[in-house]
């Protein structure tokens, strides 16, 4: 079962590289606006470089080994899936087609049966 325990931020180091993202973040798309008269070059380079730093003080913080851990544990589930072969795939999807078109076909069916229960024999109405 999984953990319902929420973590919060509790070192004053690990708030202060937190903070440090973000400024590298908003610092990067300050750098992005700014360098515009530049050229496009020199301007992308700037956001990209902001970028780049604020993903390496992230992934040093312990929320960013965090969310490395996460996405390793979550890689080995995958791993461990037995995904269905091409052919119990396509059973499946014409077998999911042909009860969509059996349902369509009772619900008209359905429909133009009681139309005529109720326009053609109990009101009377040819329509």
């Amino acid at each position: 079962m999984a953990s319902t325990q929420v973590e919060t931020v509790t070192s004053s180091a690990e708030k202060m590289r937190l903070a440090a993202v973000v400024l590298l973040v908003i610092g990067a798309l300050v750098a992005f606006y700014m360098l515009a008269a530049q050229g496009a070059t020199i301007q992308w380079g700037g956001l990209t470089v902001g970028l780049a730093l604020a993903a390496i003080v992230f992934f040093t913080s312990e929320s960013g080994k965090r969310l490395i851990a996460f996405g390793r544990d979550s890689w080995r589930e995958v791993q461990k899936v037995v995904w269905p072969t091409r052919k119990e795939t396509l059973q499946t999807t014409a077998f999911v087609f042909a009860f969509a078109v059996v349902m369509a076909l009772f619900l008209w069916l359905t429909d133009k049966t009681l139309e005529w229960v109720f326009y053609d024999l109990i009101l009377g109405w040819r329509g």
